[in-house]
């Protein structure tokens, strides 16, 4: 674990609280602070589980968010689950590390092993579990801008 300096700048025209992180590079623990600094706790979110019964599952156990028609489907670490919610809502309740690739799907960035940009401008993604889906094209854009940072905060 590396050390860690906190300091205070007095700055009478700001409006705002602005935090930087310097690193020689953003590796977990980097992420796990800005992730606390941030102020946002990580979403809990009550799905249905494959026998109907509901339950609880926290956002980090997401790996996936899928929209078929009116059902909501969430892949996660402990199988898959079924949402109430509309997936444009599950986007506003869930942490930046999701992002949106397509129409019909949301990722968590925290649970991709590999971008595969390929030569004919789509994109693969696969995921820790082995998982893949593919991003549509019009958020291609979108999701380069986010992955290289230029958004500003990245998972």
């Amino acid at each position: 674990m590396k050390k860690i300096r906190v300091r205070f700048e007095r700055d009478e025209t700001a409006d705002h609280i602005d935090i930087v992180i310097r690193a020689d590079e953003k590796d977990e623990q980097v992420a796990a602070l800005m992730e606390k600094l941030s102020g946002r706790e990580t979403a809990k979110l009550t799905v249905l589980d494959k026998s109907n019964c509901s339950c609880v599952i926290g956002e980090e156990e997401i790996i996936l968010v899928s929209a078929d028609g009116k059902n909501v489907r969430i892949t996660a670490t402990g199988g898959m689950y079924c949402a109430k919610q509309s997936l444009q809502s599950m986007e506003k309740r869930l942490s930046r590390k999701f992002l949106r690739v397509s129409r019909f799907e949301l990722i968590n960035l925290s649970m991709v092993r590999k971008y595969d940009f390929t030569v004919g401008g789509t994109l693969r993604i696969e995921f820790e579990d082995g998982t893949e889906t593919w991003a549509s094209r019009r958020y291609i854009p979108l999701i380069k801008r986010r992955l290289s940072g230029e958004e500003g905060y990245l998972c």
